[in-house]
């Protein structure tokens, strides 16, 4: 059974796991794309990193050029999302206590 200094120090264990995770995902790099024509690159904290265009992009109307940089940079958010909720939630689920008697709170977080 978890005393109460053994929840608090279970509780630090979790939020520098927590804040190793968050800097471990600063490297991990994913990319959204709007057909071949931009192609954007976040990191799994959804910072974006670099938004890169092909030659016909580059010839685009702000319009048409703006679409494609949305589409590209929403697809490449919400990989980043994924990637970053799963994380976080194996963090969290690590961290929970195992308490006799009731269900496992670790499940929560699935």
């Amino acid at each position: 059974m978890l005393g109460l200094g053994g929840f608090k120090e279970k509780i630090e264990q979790a939020k520098i796991k927590a804040e190793e995770t968050k800097q471990r995902l600063d490297s991990v790099h994913v990319d959204g794309s709007s057909g071949e024509y931009v192609r954007v690159i976040s990191t799994a904290n959804s910072r974006i990193v670099q938004i890169l265009l092909n030659d016909e992009a580059k010839t685009f109307g702000a319009d048409e050029l703006s679409r494609h940089t949305l589409v590209a940079t929403n697809n490449a958010l919400e990989k980043a999302r994924n990637i970053h909720d799963t994380e976080m939630a194996a963090v969290a689920r690590d961290a929970m206590p195992n308490i006799p008697g009731m269900p496992s709170l670790g499940n929560m977080f699935k």
